[in-house]
């Protein structure tokens, strides 16, 4: 695996690489990732012992597939599409929308969605998404990124006699490692796509 940070993520080689058509390519890719942010966001698969919703699922992958900038883009898009009161968010609705949604129970997580993509496309543009094995611990490295100030933010709003680890962590636990070895399994594959369509 190589370690410097020079490394092409999915998006750069896929499609123009200089001048408008970049520009194009990018706003694109933006508007697209916003979008499968949305709808899956509202995905749920049934579950044990909570449904799985594939929020998550699409912001490791498009992290990784974006890289850090082109994926903070568009996951502060996203956050600004959430925040005019679009109902984009897994638990926002006609009646719980916009900040206020934003500032409830799922504030710190959606925090942890930024860190998360930095981290992911950063983890990518050191070639982690190349190998299932380096893609999964990134994986890891992201879901603790959503994770901890998602309970954080739990705790400071709730209270921590409050049962915090119930409520934000252990019932997701199962799906959420469903979900990192699927996105562990897609990004290297993808590689191996690209790679044979241009060989």
């Amino acid at each position: 695996m190589d370690t410097t940070w020079n490394n092409k993520v999915l998006s750069d080689v896929l499609g123009a690489n200089e001048g408008n058509a970049l520009r194009l390519k990018q706003a694109a890719l933006v508007v697209a990732g916003v979008l499968l942010l949305a709808i899956a966001a509202k995905i749920k698969v049934p579950m044990w012992p909570v449904p799985i919703t594939m929020g998550t699922f699409a912001v490791l992958t498009i992290g990784a597939a974006y890289g850090a900038r082109l994926g903070l883009v568009t996951i502060i898009g996203y956050m600004l599409v959430g925040a005019l009161g679009f109902d984009v968010f897994a638990g926002s609705s006609a009646e719980a929308a916009g900040l206020t949604y934003m500032m409830g129970g799922t504030g710190g997580y959606l925090v942890g969605y930024v860190l998360a993509t930095l981290a992911l496309g950063a983890l990518a543009q050191r070639g982690w998404d190349r190998s299932v094995l380096w893609m999964a611990l990134a994986m890891l490295i992201g879901t603790v990124l959503i994770y901890v100030p998602g309970l954080l933010w739990l705790g400071q709003l709730f209270g921590w006699d409050k049962p915090i680890l119930a409520w934000g962590l252990t019932p997701f636990l199962v799906g959420d490692a469903l979900k990192l070895a699927l996105a562990a399994l897609v990004l290297p594959a993808a590689w191996k796509l690209v790679g044979r369509a241009r060989g």
